[in-house]
């Protein structure tokens, strides 16, 4: 009694129209329109904004590493520079592991 019907029913044409289609990609498109204004823009700005960060280090900054190393910038070069965690001790460390500048006066 059920598959009678079923039978029944017509399939919609293969082609369909332009509308149609665009609604089936309308929603696609628009995730990838909000992710990009959610996810991949706010990441770009971070990473240009680090960059000029990184760039304009100079000597005598204070600096907060990746890894949680507090001290300031005692020699600088293209890659890398030199921070002085005490009186005395220097670290080298890659450019791109600086996280923050601090203001001056913040270490002791």
């Amino acid at each position: 009694m059920f598959i009678s019907s079923a039978f029944a029913q017509t399939a919609p044409a293969a082609g369909g129209d332009i509308m149609s289609q665009l609604g089936q990609f309308l929603p696609l498109a628009l995730m990838f329109v909000a992710l990009y204004f959610i996810m991949i823009r706010p990441q770009m700005k971070r990473q240009k904004e680090h960059r000029a960060m990184v760039e304009a280090l100079a000597k005598g900054d204070e600096v907060v590493t990746a890894g949680g190393l507090l001290g300031r910038v005692a020699d600088l070069d293209e890659q890398h520079l030199f921070i002085e965690i005490a009186s005395g001790v220097k670290v080298q460390v890659q450019r791109q592991a600086v996280t923050q500048v601090l203001p001056k006066g913040s270490l002791k």
